[in-house]
């Protein structure tokens, strides 16, 4: 087991002129006298102590509630809060004075290094909620991949991204100026400069992976706003910060937004350190959703479960094993760009407001899917993608990964059907898409598909097709191609219609299929 960062540090011991109590009288004899200031760990608790030299009067700060301002050189006042109080006090302090100003400056570099690793002690001894939920193998994984420069590399490069946050905070610099700021799962610290840049009073940029030692390093070679950012080794569930913030920020976007389950992470952030009136960079998520027909993806899908229809492989039949293979291929999300031309319906969303949702919410996500065809085709599968909204003071600014707009490193994700189903103009597609979080830090996905009556006999109702098929949004198959225009040929399309919420379908859970099978589709005779 590796060490606790706090066991690497030695003790160290300065030495003061002075050390005035400012809760004591003035005519007290021990208010003020020379005395050594002392940085240990003590059972995990890391403390900073003075003992006057006169006397075996001592003064214990924790440094995970400790501040310290400067009133001249060689002169500062050290402070503890309340921890008691629901309002923000100090529950005591002490005047220290220094002989040089040399030795002022080695205890003020010396504190700050022992208070960002203070801060990184567990709120209690028990396991962490993160882990409680997160197993151990995947946790290594997913911090191992964060913690490589190349993989922040990759994200720094996705100029849609960089640019798109870079824009959100310079637009928004009220937001930010004189604020105290968050960064979620800050990685390099891209964002928590950006926050820095706009003004910022402090920022605590909060990282788990080994990321974090070179954030300290890149933050620290530029001066002009390194000051003002503190790198916070650890997960946010488990850390504590000396202050509350006034602003969250954070990329916690994964696949078809939810993948990686960083959005709790977001979320318990938010209750645990955002003030009531705080605002949220990235503020609302909305994951698109719409039926597409792409007859080479379904064949190329399709062709890889061939292998194992060989009946003499080197003498083996590989034949019982094709089913399974069939199914193994298909249960991978496809993640790649494709031309917006391939959706057959309107696309509709489904809205996540980061600064309502509860972390709870986020373990089951249930979408009903209601479209209505624009071609006659053969229906494939369903397309997602998402965009996020910086609700700034000034400037309210969209990050977009949708077909068609400047390709991100997120791509969009498909999730193709075995069995498609065949539709027509004007067509009705119900259905529903089913997330389910794992503790592999990602989701199952349940999606059904069907095609309602059309035609004279729609009024009576009923289903004429379905389709439905089981994906793990953690294998997916990145294909990652560039778009393509493939000729498809089709019905002229009908006019275009608005973009459905998915939280006006009011479709309960228990009752889906039954009125599917129940409810006609009033208009499609109309729209034919």
């Amino acid at each position: 087991m590796e060490p606790s960062p706090l066991k690497k540090l030695e003790q160290l011991e300065f030495s003061l002129d002075s050390v005035t109590d400012l809760s004591s009288p003035p005519a007290s004899s021990s208010s003020s006298s020379p005395a050594v200031a002392t940085f240990s760990c003590v059972n995990g608790v890391t403390e900073l102590r003075f003992l006057q030299s006169d006397s075996t009067h001592r003064f214990t700060f924790n440094l995970a509630s400790a501040q310290l301002f400067k009133l001249g050189t060689v002169q500062f006042i050290c402070v503890s809060n309340d921890n008691n109080s629901e309002e923000k006090s100090f529950s005591r302090g002490v005047n220290i004075k220094f002989g040089s100003e040399k030795d002022s400056k080695e205890f003020c570099d010396s504190f700050e290094e022992w208070r960002k690793d203070a801060l990184v002690v567990p709120v209690s001894g028990s396991k962490s909620k993160f882990d409680d939920k997160i197993e151990a193998s995947s946790a290594k994984m997913y911090f191992h991949y964060y913690g490589q420069l190349l993989h922040q590399q990759n994200m720094l490069q996705d100029y849609v991204r960089t640019g798109t946050y870079y824009a959100a905070v310079m637009e928004n610099r009220s937001d930010f100026a004189g604020r105290v700021v968050v960064d979620v799962g800050a990685g390099s610290g891209i964002l928590s400069m950006f926050a820095a840049q706009a003004g910022a009073k402090h920022v605590y940029a909060v990282e788990a992976s080994e990321m974090a030692e070179y954030a300290r390093k890149l933050i620290a070679g530029n001066p002009s706003f390194a000051d003002r950012i503190t790198v916070i080794k650890g997960k946010v569930e488990d850390i504590e910060l000396p202050e509350k913030a006034d602003v969250l920020i954070s990329e916690p976007m994964g696949t078809l937004l939810v993948n990686e389950r960083m959005l709790e992470s977001y979320v318990i952030a938010r209750d645990r350190f955002m003030s009531p009136k705080g605002k949220m960079f990235p503020t609302v998520g909305r994951i698109h959703m719409a039926p597409f027909s792409d007859e080479f993806l379904f064949i190329e899908m399709a062709n890889k479960a061939l292998f194992w229809q060989q009946q003499n492989y080197y003498g083996v039949d590989l034949t019982p094993l094709f089913e399974s293979a069939h199914k193994g291929y298909f249960s991978q999300p496809v993640v790649d760009a494709f031309d917006p031309r391939l959706l057959v319906a309107p696309p509709m969303f489904h809205t996540i407001d980061f600064t309502q949702m509860k972390e709870e919410d986020f373990y089951e996500i249930d979408i009903p899917l209601k479209f209505t065809a624009s071609m006659c085709t053969r229906v494939h599968g369903l397309a997602c993608w998402f965009d996020v909204l910086f609700d700034g003071s000034t400037v309210q600014r969209w990050l977009t990964t949708a077909p068609g707009a400047p390709t991100t490193h997120w791509y969009q994700i498909r999730c193709v059907l075995a069995q498609p189903i065949y539709v027509m103009a004007g067509q009705e597609i119900t259905g529903r898409l089913h997330l389910i979080a794992h503790s592999a830090q990602s989701y199952t996905i349940d999606l059904t598909l069907s095609a309602k009556m059309w035609g004279p006999g729609a009024s009576q109702g009923g289903i004429l097709q379905s389709s439905t098929c089981k994906f793990d949004l953690k294998e997916p198959y990145y294909r990652m191609s560039q778009p393509q225009a493939y000729p498809v040929a089709q019905e002229p399309p009908l006019p275009p219609q608005p973009q459905l919420n998915t939280q006006d379908i009011e479709i309960q859970n228990d009752e889906f299929e039954e009125e599917l099978l129940q409810e006609p589709s009033q208009n499609a005779s109309t729209q034919l």
